[in-house]
């Protein structure tokens, strides 16, 4: 599931990337650049191909709140001063009911910044979303990979462009503990389930240790921290095409494939004697908040936790986030030495609900390499953005997503559960991730009950 958070971070002076040239050169209206008319400032020379829409105002919608929304507000000023248009944000936890409400009430928001691809794909099958302009999609081959553009495009016709993106598969660990005792950072997923044995052997003296520190819960949405285990999974272990063919269900829950992504995943979460640290056993990862569910690792009792890159928010303020500080990470690594790298994340696009030429402007703004780098260089998130620069992100880990992102030879797949039907990715697939773990459930029950859901 894709969950934001806000990452804790200091704000960097924009300088010149603010008047960096802007990506596109091809006027984003199809026509004349003049726009609603006017004269541009001086010092916005490199925003000419927007136009001027004085007077104007697009409406931009999403998810997005607090300091994040506070962040994407400020990206927009440069773009507002040179063009005339105001940006009205509106950002509302509500966004995925408030969204078909609005648009089946006739007052769509100009843009909305739409989390889920199945939730786009609905609304673009309900013909409320325009297609791309081809200012938009020009920036989008330019700048993107072919499966993040794939991901806004249906039935051959590209609608949406990307925005800002996450990488998912981060093993949080103690550098200070694995230089202590020995361990290294594994590179196979036979060597990391052998690291995961010699810790419970080390600790075997401590009742409170445990390798694996494991939360799941997360309110109504409690389960989605398993389906990100099980997602990883059957990336490295089934490969990238039987992944695809489980996303469009093809590929049944109750195949080999995906059962074998629950059995492995059982080796650790349905093992008392690797989880959970200084929690419980197995039984305690539903009571767990996936908030707190590596902290463990700060006080000794475990050695490893699953989780996003967003997760560096949720450690104690004070907390090192580095090589050699107080906590790291490494990505999930893959079944044998030699597999490509691999890697599940999460992302959000920009769909429009009119063609006027101010949302036209500002909707090509937000698909070019300059909205990146304004926006990652103010900190806490990150885009696959092809022109962004890594140097931007705020943190070394998200410096090091930015680059598994833009490495070429990386196999990235979207979150599963956004993908599937909500029948089944916002709810069997949670819930059967609880009762799976919970043992009241076996790996068979579980997922013929998941597929018994599917539309």
């Amino acid at each position: 599931m894709n969950r934001r958070f806000i990452l804790p971070v200091t704000a960097l002076a924009l300088g010149g990337l603010v008047l960096a040239g802007c990506s596109g050169g091809d006027d984003p209206e199809g026509g004349s650049t003049s726009g609603g008319g006017g004269t541009m400032a001086e010092g916005c020379e490199d925003y000419a191909d927007y136009g001027m829409h004085e007077g104007e105002t697009v409406q931009v919608y999403s998810t997005i709140q607090e300091r994040e929304a506070d962040d994407l507000v400020t990206s927009f000023e440069q773009f507002e001063e040179c063009t005339g248009i105001t940006v009205d944000y509106v950002g509302t936890q509500e966004f995925e009911t408030q969204i078909n409400v609005r648009v089946e009430a006739g007052d769509p928001p100009g843009i909305a910044i739409i989390p889920q691809p199945g939730l786009l794909a609905r609304l673009v099958e309900a013909g409320h979303v325009m297609e791309a302009p081809d200012a938009v999609e020009a920036n989008v081959d330019e700048f993107w990979s072919e499966s993040w553009k794939g991901y806004g495009t249906f039935d051959d016709v590209f609608y949406a462009a990307p925005l800002m993106a996450s990488v998912k598969g981060w093993v949080w660990y103690s550098p200070s503990e694995f230089a202590e005792k020995g361990y290294e950072v594994p590179t196979t997923w036979d060597a990391m389930m052998e690291l995961t044995a010699q810790m419970a052997a080390d600790g075997a003296d401590n009742t409170q240790y445990r390798p694996w520190c494991i939360g799941f819960e997360s309110g109504d949405a409690t389960g989605w921290p398993g389906t990100d285990w099980i997602e990883d999974i059957v990336l490295r272990q089934a490969g990238p095409e039987a992944y695809d063919q489980w996303v469009a269900g093809e590929l049944p829950f109750a195949s080999p494939e995906i059962q074998g992504a629950f059995d492995t995943f059982g080796e650790i979460a349905l093992n008392p004697e690797y989880v959970n640290g200084g929690l419980g056993g197995p039984e305690s990862i539903i009571s767990t908040s996936f908030n707190d569910g590596g902290l463990p690792i700060l006080d000794g009792n475990c050695s490893m936790h699953h989780q996003a890159s967003f997760y560096e928010a949720q450690w104690p303020e004070g907390t090192t986030v580095a090589e050699d500080g107080d906590v790291w990470a490494f990505i999930t690594p893959p079944v044998a030495e030699g597999d490509p790298a691999a890697v599940t994340g999460g992302g959000e696009f920009v769909a429009a609900f009119n063609d006027d030429p101010a949302t036209v402007a500002l909707q090509t703004f937000m698909s070019s390499d300059t909205w990146a780098n304004i926006r990652v260089s103010l900190g806490g998130v990150i885009s696959a953005n092809q022109g962004l620069d890594p140097a931007n992100a705020s943190s070394p880990i998200g410096q090091q997503a930015v680059e598994i992102l833009q490495n070429p030879d990386t196999i990235f797949r979207f979150d599963a559960s956004d993908l599937m039907p909500a029948a089944v990715g916002a709810a069997s697939f949670w819930t059967g991730m609880v009762d799976w773990v919970n043992g009241t459930k076996t790996t068979e029950q579980v997922t013929s009950e998941i597929d018994a859901t599917w539309p």
